[in-house]
């Protein structure tokens, strides 16, 4: 009888299919778990407008689950032996019954529901007026960097590449778009994302509770360097957020671009190799690379490529297209070794 029993067991459709569903559910577990933490993670909101976004992700969860289990609970109930065999009327009366169910009425209550929730969540991340105008950062997408503007620095527009400085504790609104092809602004612990869009400026509202640093990243599919184009943010008080843009005024950046004589060799190369697509102010004013005019003061080079240490510039301009193929930046194969070791050498002194 044992014997038999297992052998029932074993050739049972709906046992096989309950262990395979129980195994579906558990990956599903881990995978939901897998980005609880770190400074991408949406599950650990640092701002207003994320933990929106985490209510919303939860409430989706949440009713996704519900639906998961209820369709499986009828989808395994239709397996089930039948006892009395049912009329033609009686299977049209039931089909009705799921087309209007679950073809009508459950999508309409769904996006009912998260309607609801997502409606107002997206409403707090626009710019809408304020009584105190908010600082305003402006975020231009490349292929495969960003271009952070500063419009309404006291002294004159602040420009920098590949680092965010905010002000802690107020709201910021982000004037995003594209200088290329489509890229996405996503600092996920602060809010959603939105679209970079060439030709078209795109506004977000984003706040971040207290002093921190963040992970962002491009979140639309740009090119090959996509997975490789990420956004150092920090948030700061307000007065070290006036101090920062105050230390990056283009007349000391210009005092510490020209004051050490002992790089004249190295400037001189960067203004035959370098100068016309790059920006140092008071040195050089290209507009097509990123800008260097503050690039010893930053953590990573190449939007993430490799930390900020002594020797990394030298590095990066000897192996960028090995550590982020594809970049724009021509090989430097014309230029010798020494060279190129003075001129990284000569920007890592490049420091508000």
């Amino acid at each position: 009888m044992r014997e038999r029993n297992s052998a029932i067991a074993i050739h049972n459709p709906s046992s096989r299919w309950g262990h395979r569903i129980t195994c579906l559910m558990g990956i599903c577990l881990l995978i939901s778990v897998a980005g609880c933490s770190g400074d991408r993670s949406i599950l650990d909101p640092a701002g207003p407008a994320a933990r929106d976004v985490r209510l919303i992700w939860w409430v989706m969860l949440s009713f996704a689950t519900v639906v998961l289990l209820g369709v499986t609970a009828v989808w395994l109930y239709a397996f089930r032996p039948r006892s009395v065999e049912r009329t033609a009327a009686q299977e049209r009366r039931i089909a009705r019954r799921w087309i209007i169910g679950g073809g009508l009425v459950l999508p309409v209550a769904s996006i009912t529901a998260l309607l609801m929730f997502g409606v107002p969540a997206g409403q707090r991340m626009l710019p809408l007026p304020l009584s105190e105008p908010p600082e305003v950062i402006e975020v231009i997408g490349h292929q495969w960097w960003w271009e952070v503007r500063y419009p309404g620095a006291e002294g004159g527009e602040v420009v920098t590449a590949n680092q965010l400085v905010m002000p802690a504790g107020e709201p910021v609104d982000f004037h995003v778009s594209g200088a290329d092809v489509i890229h996405a602004f996503w600092v996920p612990r602060l809010g959603g994302k939105i679209d970079m869009l060439p030709g078209r400026v795109n506004k977000i509202r984003l706040e971040a509770d207290e002093p921190a640093v963040f992970g962002a990243q491009c979140a639309e599919l740009c090119g090959v360097g996509h997975a490789h184009m990420h956004l150092y943010v920090e948030a700061v008080p307000r007065d070290e957020f006036d101090a920062w843009l105050m230390a990056r005024q283009e007349t000391e950046l210009s005092e510490a671009a020209t004051q050490a004589s002992t790089h004249d060799g190295a400037r001189e190369a960067f203004m035959t190799h370098c100068a016309s697509c790059h920006e140092v102010a008071g040195v050089s004013q290209g507009r097509v690379g990123p800008n260097l005019s503050d690039v010893g003061s930053r953590t990573m080079l190449g939007a993430g490529a490799m930390p900020m240490e002594e020797g990394a510039i030298s590095q990066w301009l000897q192996n960028h297209q090995t550590l982020k193929p594809g970049n724009k930046m021509p090989a430097h194969d014309d230029i010798d070794t020494d060279t190129l070791d003075a001129l990284g050498a000569w920007l890592e002194t490049l420091s508000p």
